[in-house]
């Protein structure tokens, strides 16, 4: 009886251990297949594939116009004088001030808003250097004693109203600072051209060309 136990039990371990053996196989195959198939994943298949175009975008965007090249300004049109209009007038602000001079032309320009007068254009002109030679008491040898730079503002109206005028004027001379000097003007060609700073140097080496 005591055998017939031993035997039995003996063939129920080998049973179990052939079961377990299986089930080890079974899971070192799969493992296998997992590790071979993760290895094959990580493969750089990519490396023989094109990559041009990647990261770029400017394909996608509408394509735009070509820019124009920037015109030369060209000169506006003077009008001329009426009866009852005056043509086109230049209020010129100039003196050693910067400050009042920039603040009296704005002045000008907000004044003539109030009063609907009609502003073409509001413009700085190029700023000129004047030099102040002192002679010392001794001596004929004259020195730089200072440098006065003249800064000029441009106001030019445009078909301002002859009865308008005289007040006009009265309100802007009442109103001008200390040291600005103030002239009125109709617009000539002359006055556009001085808008533009002068350069010797270019305008000896475009007449030698010519």
């Amino acid at each position: 009886m005591g055998t017939t136990f031993c035997m039995a039990s003996f063939a129920f371990h080998l049973r179990v251990l052939d079961q377990a053996g299986l089930l080890f196989r079974a899971s070192v195959s799969v493992q296998h297949l997992i590790q071979g198939s993760l290895v094959f994943s990580n493969e750089r298949q990519y490396r023989t594939m094109p990559t041009h175009g990647i990261g770029k975008y400017k394909h996608l965007l509408p394509k735009e116009a070509p820019k124009k090249k920037k015109e030369r300004q060209q000169m506006k049109q003077i009008k001329t004088a009426t009866d009852a209009e005056y043509g086109t007038l230049n209020v010129k602000v100039s003196g050693y001030d910067m400050i009042l001079v920039e603040h009296y032309s704005q002045y000008i320009h907000n004044l003539c808003n109030r009063l609907g007068v009609k502003v073409a254009e509001s413009y700085a002109l190029p700023t000129k250097s004047t030099e102040v030679m002192v002679m010392p008491e001794q001596g004929t040898k004259m020195y730089v004693d200072a440098i006065l730079k003249t800064h000029e503002r441009i106001v030019q109206l445009s078909q301002l109203n002859a009865t308008l005028c005289p007040t006009f004027m009265e309100v802007l001379l009442k109103n001008q600072p200390e040291g600005i000097q103030l002239s009125v003007k109709p617009h000539t060609e002359a006055d556009y051209q001085a808008r533009f700073k002068a350069r010797p140097e270019l305008e000896g080496l475009m007449a030698q060309m010519t």
